[in-house]
């Protein structure tokens, strides 16, 4: 009987240093998975292109989906509610770092938490839009890249393709934080250079055609800045100004594929890789939110749709 009781219990030890083990090796798998949530806005060109470079960045650096990361993609099409239903989601899956795509879908995930290290991109001021402190030391849980444009350049760029402009309109979304920023540079601007100017703003994209509709007759050019509920509706925008032969400078390259005439852009998929890079740091433990400042792209690139050009009747400066 005492031989039997000691066999069952060397067997049960046995059992139960198995069981410790494989639950170890679980528990090591699990918290080598690290999850990533990506929010984005709306669907666009300049969006989607800022998400796969950040996607390609992380896969340049090791950190592959499906192999040692799960990215958890979401688009909130545009609508403030998903916006929101997606946060909660993050928040509630623990995920280990937030990328947000744009200023609104980047203001809704920082009010739901201060822990998760969140990476923002396309968001042209992040102080300004109380993202962050300071974009030199951001001093929360928040850091990223800018996609701030040069505007004057692009007022400057309206001036030179279309000399006699003398009445212009900005449109934009008046919900979107990050395009009054532009439109304040782009007004002080207009002041220097001479340009009368009228805002045409929209609150929703189904305001979009009769708002660029009421500009017909009235403007001689309109300037639109990296706007995303316009960008997402561009198509829409050159259907009344091509025939109206007004011409388009836009904020972003994305525009000029629907339509838009030209720009001083910057290049989104290279502003997502170098979200990237930061996203690297933190997960590497190198570097902390708190103390990355926001970053930028250098060195805009001049872009011109000569088929738009030709279209409109605009003449290329050869210094251009």
């Amino acid at each position: 009987m005492k031989k039997l009781f000691i066999t069952l219990s060397i067997a049960i030890l046995s059992i139960a240093s198995c069981s410790k083990t494989d639950t170890s090796s679980a528990n090591n798998e699990n918290t080598g998975n690290i999850k990533i949530g990506i929010i984005q806005l709306v669907e666009h060109s300049a969006l989607d292109q800022a998400n796969k470079g950040f996607v390609d960045g992380l896969k340049e650096a090791g950190y592959e989906d499906g192999k040692n990361i799960t990215i958890d993609y979401q688009n909130a099409q545009g609508e403030q509610a998903n916006c929101i239903t997606i946060s909660q989601k993050f928040v509630n899956d623990r995920v280990n770092l937030i990328l947000a795509i744009a200023t609104p879908a980047a203001q809704t995930i920082a009010n739901f938490t201060k822990e998760i290290p969140i990476l923002i991109t396309a968001v042209t001021d992040p102080a300004d839009s109380k993202l962050v402190a300071d974009n030199n030391m951001p001093g929360g849980n928040v850091t990223g890249t800018s996609d701030l444009t040069p505007v004057k350049e692009q007022i400057d760029l309206l001036k030179k393709l279309v000399p006699s402009a003398r009445n212009i309109a900005f449109l934009y979304s008046s919900s979107e934080q990050n395009s009054k920023f532009q439109i304040d540079i782009a007004k002080a601007k207009a002041d220097e250079v001479g340009l009368t100017y009228v805002d045409a703003t929209i609150t929703n994209p189904n305001d979009l055609q009769q708002v660029v509709q009421s500009l017909i007759g009235k403007v001689d050019a309109i300037y639109v800045p990296t706007d995303n509920m316009v960008s997402a509706g561009m198509a829409n925008v050159i259907a009344i100004t091509d025939p109206a032969k007004i011409p388009v400078i836009c904020g972003e390259a994305a525009m000029l594929k629907a339509g838009g005439l030209a720009t001083y852009g910057i290049d989104y998929y290279e502003l997502g890789k170098l979200t990237a890079n930061q996203a690297v740091k933190i997960l590497k433990g190198e570097a902390k939110p708190a103390e990355m400042p926001i970053e930028y792209i250098q060195n805009p690139v001049l872009e011109i749709n000569t088929n738009a050009a030709q279209k409109l009747g605009v003449r290329i400066p050869t210094d251009l």
